[in-house]
């Protein structure tokens, strides 16, 4: 096994000590300061379950030290121009792609991410940095005339975007740095503090990321990172210092962390059961290649998979055949090997998850055309068939690289099954009809619909976001950062000023 120290420089060298058995042991952020705890957890790879690193189990003590520090600093961040905190964020973007082998193996070992994802992720981090321009750029206030209401003749009124205060990040495992990081780069660009409640399953690349940031100048005791387990996260959504709660994870988890919010705002990124629809005047290769892409990239392990497939019946049997074909491309392995392309679940239990929900569909007389089979944290790729619509893996949100497939009679059929799921993230629909294309897309019940090819959101350039159990709020380019302010508006009274009495005299 690597070491998760592997490539990483004297940059990083406040972050971790080195236990007697060789091992890092990292720190957590806090106060503007580096620091350790007795009790530990254990990071494992899900590689080979090797230990690679132990972090800090922090304690509802530390969380309120960490909130503390937060909103007494929030002030710090919020009066940096931007156009400095720019400067800062283009900082961090150097010193990442610097340290981008450092990264990629980093994740490699802690989330078992094939190189070319993890490679991926390191690259749109960095985007999403150089692209902070835009993203402030989307901050503007507006003007709005008094004159339009015998009420308010005389006066006008200026609305104007402000931070909420402190934003509390909770991220999920399967993109530990590039998620982490687009909820903690706008909201430090629109000037408020952070805490951040990081994964315990794969910590390391956001708390080295946290390091650069710290750096590049983001000011002491605004950013704070916190490791912990799961209930700290409640603990942490319940203070009435946190003015927003933004949160990518299960609906379960999700719903929990509302219900003890309160009065704050809140972004949710929750579950997802996006589909495939197969029209039958579809480019069928390019509906194979884009639709086992959008099921298997990352073993299946991503908000925006797509994890139910609706073919029409006349183009089934070709779809499936070509949709078989493009699985086998798609080699499962240790993924330090450059030509792997599914690597291993985050651990057993989600292994255990995804073949319940294979024999399930087998045991209902899905026909199992490839895969089926798991050892340790690996997954084999799998394809099923004629999947019978009371199969809970038409329903559950899989997070596993199954490729389901439902023949149905028409796209009408297709439509009410893609609605009728409790969740509504992301969609997509191949068609060669303008007018069919449109029909579906309009009439899906999701944050997001694509046509012919796999939803992906990339580094957020467009808006997305989930309806109904999906979540709520919009994360990208300059709609996160909207989320993360709340309007001000300051009405000004003109009337003693006379001034349009003047005008009028003149």
């Amino acid at each position: 096994m690597d070491t998760i120290q592997k490539n990483l420089g004297p940059v990083f060298e406040p972050t971790y000590t080195l236990s007697k058995t060789g091992s890092p042991d990292f720190k957590m952020l806090i106060e503007g300061a580096w620091m350790s705890l007795p009790e530990k957890i254990e990071v494992r790879s899900p590689i080979d379950n090797g230990l690679v690193a132990t972090i800090p189990s922090a304690s509802e003590r530390e969380a309120d030290r960490a909130i503390e520090s937060a909103f007494n600093n929030r002030n710090q961040i919020r009066t940096i121009p931007a156009v400095k905190k720019i400067e800062i964020f283009q900082h961090a973007r150097a010193m990442l792609l610097e340290n981008m082998d450092a990264f990629v193996n980093v994740l490699t070992l802690e989330a078992g991410k094939p190189r070319s994802n993890a490679e991926g992720e390191v690259k749109a981090t960095a985007e999403r940095l150089k692209l902070t321009p835009e993203d402030y750029g989307k901050i503007r206030g507006e003007h709005i005339p008094g004159d339009w209401s015998d009420e308010t003749i005389g006066t006008d009124a200026d609305v104007l975007r402000e931070p909420v205060g402190v934003v509390l990040a909770i991220s999920p495992f399967n993109y530990p740095l590039y998620i982490t990081a687009t909820k903690v780069i706008p909201a430090l660009l629109a000037g408020n503090a952070v805490i951040v409640k990081t994964s315990s399953k794969d910590p390391l690349s956001f708390l080295l990321f946290a390091r650069l940031l710290e750096v590049a100048g983001i000011p002491s005791a605004t950013l704070n990172l916190i490791t912990a387990r799961g209930k700290i996260g409640e603990h942490l959504a319940a203070s009435d210092k946190i003015g927003m709660l933004t949160f990518t994870g299960s609906t379960e988890v999700g719903k929990a962390l509302a219900r003890v919010a309160g009065l704050k705002t809140l972004h949710m990124e929750l579950g997802g059961k996006g589909c495939s629809i197969v029209l039958k005047d579809a480019d069928l290769d390019l509906a194979a290649v884009e639709t086992v892409k959008g099921c298997l990239s990352f073993s299946g392990q991503r908000c925006d998979a797509i994890s139910r497939v609706f073919v029409e019946q006349p183009i089934a049997d070709s779809f499936v055949k070509k949709a078989l074909k493009e699985s086998e491309k798609y080699k499962m392995g240790d993924p330090r090997d450059t030509s792997v392309k599914i690597g291993p679940l985050i651990d057993h239990g989600a292994v255990e998850f995804v073949h319940s929900l294979v024999t399930d569909a087998v045991d209902k007389g899905a026909k199992l055309l490839a895969g089926g089979k798991h050892e340790g944290n690996y997954y084999q790729p799998t394809v099923l068939d004629q999947v019978p619509l009371d199969a809970k893996v038409m329903w559950e949100e899989t997070f596993g690289p199954v490729v389901p497939i439902a023949r149905i009679k028409d796209v009408d059929e297709a439509i009410a099954l893609a609605n009728k799921s409790r969740y509504g993230l992301d969609s997509c629909v191949f068609t060669q009809d303008i007018n069919l294309a449109r029909k579906v897309s309009k009439r899906l019940e999701d944050g997001e619909v694509t046509i012919n090819a796999a939803p992906r959101h990339g580094v957020g350039y467009y808006p997305f976001g989930g309806n109904k159990d999906s979540g709520m709020g919009r994360e990208g380019i300059g709609y996160s950062i909207e989320e993360m302010t709340r309007l001000k508006t300051i009405v000004h009274n003109w009337k003693p000023a006379k001034v349009w009495a003047d005008l009028i005299r003149e």
